[in-house]
């Protein structure tokens, strides 16, 4: 099995938002020349995340608040409070959800196309945008 590594780079334009970013791994796992493999997607960030799910815009939206009221963007935490600044400045809700999600996924693909359900698709979860991110991407094939 081979190695072949890569990354994207993504600006966000939302404190939360979501992503697809299907098309883009699907890009990658053609250029590494691999036929069959699993590829690891991992967000090196504290405050996004990734995710596979339903690539639905309104799903978006749902998952948005479901997080916002699981874990309030505007609550009193410790955190926010050590380092200041303005209530949009405060991220303390972003690194508890990095926390309850996963900051990393493994996806096999097989004749180079992604093993992926009919309404799956890939989706990067920013939490305290708008930012720059990266995605990193470790592809093992042969």
């Amino acid at each position: 099995m081979n190695l072949y590594r890569d990354k994207i780079s993504l600006k966000t334009t939302s404190r939360l938002q979501i992503i697809d970013i299907t098309s883009r791994i699907s890009q990658i796992i053609k250029k590494s020349g691999f036929k069959n493999g699993f590829s690891i997607l991992h967000v090196p960030h504290t405050t996004a995340t990734i995710a596979v799910n339903e690539g639905d815009p309104d799903l978006w939206e749902d998952i948005l608040e479901v997080l916002t009221r699981l874990v309030p963007t505007d609550a009193k935490y410790r955190h926010n409070l050590k380092y200041g600044g303005t209530p949009s400045e405060q991220n303390a809700h972003a690194h508890i959800l990095n926390c309850l999600l996963n900051p990393s996924i493994t996806i096999p693909f097989i004749d180079g196309r992604l093993v992926l359900g009919t309404w799956q698709s890939i989706l990067f979860i920013e939490l305290d945008g708008p930012r720059v991110r990266k995605v990193d991407i470790m592809v093992y094939g042969v």
